[in-house]
């Protein structure tokens, strides 16, 4: 099941004396962010800030409607934020990390299954899946198009042809 509220990054920090907070950004990039004029405190939706958002370097500078001091902004300090899925449309093909920890994993020609993707990397030329198997072993799989064939969110699989090496019972 897909979660509503995603969490997409943290308050690490203050900004100057007028109360805006510094975000370390866990998702694409600094940008990505701005788009939202809304972040969530919880992952429920409960509690909402309304923002003002600009990229700075690798991090977020917000400013918070209500928060004017840096008091107050600091009292926000370790506080996650969370994005509300429907306030963004997302490209086709592309997927929040978050929808694709836990899909299985199968091999495109024979069915099998070699394990879940646990984690995304992010290692610039592309993505790397890192995949657990029922043995708890971890394999790393790039996210390019010879190998990643298809990602069904919505079924909760993808389809992989691996490259020689990457799992044990390569040739």
């Amino acid at each position: 099941m897909k979660k509503q509220f995603l969490d997409s990054g943290k308050i690490v920090g203050t900004h100057g004396i007028k109360g805006e907070v510094r975000i370390d950004p866990w998702c694409d990039s600094p940008e990505f962010l701005c788009a939202f004029k809304k972040l969530y405190l919880d992952e429920k939706g409960e509690t909402f800030i309304e923002v003002k958002s600009r990229p700075h370097k690798n991090i977020t500078l917000c400013k918070i409607k209500g928060i004017d001091t840096i008091e107050a902004a600091e009292k926000l300090r370790g506080k996650i934020i969370y994005i509300n899925r429907n306030d963004i449309n997302l490209e086709e093909g592309v997927n929040f990390v978050q929808d694709l920890i836990g899909l299985e994993v199968r091999d495109i020609d024979s069915g099998a299954v070699y394990g879940k993707i646990t984690d995304v990397l992010r290692t610039g030329a592309n993505d790397v899946y890192e995949i657990t198997d029922i043995r708890k072993k971890m394999y790393l799989v790039p996210v390019i198009d010879e190998v990643v064939r298809e990602i069904n969110v919505d079924e909760g699989f993808v389809l992989i042809c691996p490259m020689k090496g990457i799992f044990d019972n390569e040739d």
